[in-house]
């Protein structure tokens, strides 16, 4: 891919952020025709009318109306779709700290509209994510209409036995998508030094005529702060790392800052940062009594002790349940001790010493 400047990396922000507020000034193109992407062994070619896609009930990678082909991953396995469900609940804990909800489509339909209106071609990514469901004009769950309809912020292809720099990625740049991310999973059969992410993020190398091209970043432009070594370490680890959560918590303070939300205004997490102050104010409040139960009975243990060396007798439990010794003070307490007749002698002294 292209390397822009850096005048033409700030106008592609500005017309790529346009794109996603509002469905596309970057008009896009049908990207090169079938003949020109190499889709190589890890895929199936197959006929697929134009009146059956939509009724058809497999996983299309790619389908091309001028021909009426249709492109499928001839091996799709567990752990291709893994990373996909992975990064849906990832973008959930990002979304719980931000305090705004981010939407995954999974693999809807990505359709490219021909000159009729009728679709020309059409793709399916492993994952879609919307930042802003709620200013998202698709019409549902599983199509979204390139140049009418909002771009997703993210889309995710898992290349576990396939590369898409072949296919797809120059399709992606054709029609205007923003980000794509290129997972090659750990496990994958493919060569070591092939595994990891790759992030795409479009560039506009000439504001005049939309010329784009995709750059690879070392950092997501949609997600600020999350580098593609650790959305790697993310879509692969077998159970979140504290790294991970931690970057995961950062990301979304970040999103949140940018929006004015936070932690609060997800409902669960608000509750359960409500119940967690409840906790520690009953935690504060429990130790305050078990050290004023401790305080009272020090003090009761020196008035027995005084008033036994006197040779009075005093009961175990004296003089802890008299409301009385509760708010006495301690020179109060002792002047009683040393100079009453009985435990009754003695909170008569301390109640008479309180009307004082």
């Amino acid at each position: 891919m292209r390397q822009p400047s850096t005048a033409n990396a700030s106008a592609c922000g500005r017309l790529v952020d346009r794109a996603v507020a509002n469905g596309g000034p970057l008009q896009p193109t049908p990207g090169p025709p079938l003949a020109e992407l190499d889709f190589d062994d890890g895929y199936r070619r197959f006929h697929l009318p134009a009146d059956a896609v939509a009724s058809h009930e497999g996983r299309v990678e790619f389908w091309d109306g001028a021909t009426e082909t249709a492109v499928e991953v001839r091996e799709v396995s567990p752990y291709h779709e893994r990373p996909a469900h992975l990064l849906a609940a990832l973008a959930e804990r990002i979304a719980a700290v931000r305090g705004k909800p981010i939407r995954c489509f999974g693999t809807m339909d990505l359709t490219l509209p021909g000159k009729d209106g009728r679709p020309a071609r059409m793709m399916q990514a492993d994952q879609s994510l919307y930042l802003h469901p709620d200013r998202a004009n698709i019409v549902g769950p599983t199509a979204m209409v390139v140049g009418e309809n909002h771009y997703p912020d993210v889309v995710l292809e898992v290349d576990r036995t396939t590369d898409v720099r072949r296919h797809k990625l120059k399709l992606y740049e054709a029609w205007g998508f923003p980000e794509l991310w290129v997972d090659v999973p750990d496990e994958s059969p493919r060569p070591r030094a092939a595994r990891g992410t790759t992030i795409y993020v479009l560039e506009v190398t000439d504001e005049g005529t939309q010329e784009r091209a995709f750059q690879v970043a070392t950092e997501s432009r949609a997600f600020p702060g999350w580098r593609a070594t650790d959305i790697h370490l993310a879509l692969n680890e077998a159970r979140l790392s504290a790294r991970t959560a931690a970057i995961l918590e950062r990301v979304g303070a970040t999103l949140g800052s940018r929006d004015g939300t936070g932690p609060d205004d997800d409902p669960m997490l608000r509750s359960l940062r409500d119940q967690a102050r409840r906790e520690a104010r009953e935690e504060v409040q429990r130790e305050a009594r078990e050290a004023h139960a401790s305080e009272l009975g020090r003090r009761a243990a020196v008035v027995r002790h005084l008033m036994m060396r006197r040779g009075l007798d005093v009961a175990s439990n004296f003089p802890l349940e008299h409301p009385a010794f509760v708010d006495a003070a301690g020179e109060t307490l002792a002047d009683a001790a040393m100079r009453c007749r009985d435990e009754a002698d003695f909170i008569a002294r301390l109640r008479h010493a309180a009307k004082r």
